[in-house]
């Protein structure tokens, strides 16, 4: 389970990236958000064994106030909920970086978002 948990003093929202051979547009990365978390809440965004499914895993997330936990991973994502293969977009997606998760073998795994 990938869960995310907000400690920031504003809302935020997050998108995941994950590895998944032979996604339906013939890549092998499939993306997902956005969770909206409330200050305090926590939410889980894959349900499954983390170590089953790969040991890395990538995040990025947005915060009300413009604050950011990104990274050099690059994946285009639109403005709406959306769960797609990795090369899928549309006319009103961004590019986002991504930050890397090494779960390192764990099956669960929580991401507190602080300051």
């Amino acid at each position: 389970m990938l869960r995310f948990c907000n400690k920031y003093p504003h809302t935020v929202w997050v998108c995941i990236d994950w590895y998944h051979p032979n996604c339906s547009d013939g890549g092998d990365w499939e993306k997902a958000g956005w969770w909206k978390i409330t200050t305090g809440g926590c939410k889980t965004a894959y349900g499954g064994d983390l170590d089953n499914v790969n040991r890395y895993w990538y995040f990025y997330a947005h915060a009300s106030d413009g604050a950011q936990w990104s990274g050099p991973y690059w994946v285009i994502v639109p403005h709406i909920a959306f769960d797609w293969c990795e090369n899928t977009a549309n006319t009103d997606s961004r590019w986002v970086g991504m930050r890397e998760l090494d779960i390192n073998g764990h099956d669960n795994y929580t991401v507190n978002l602080v300051p």
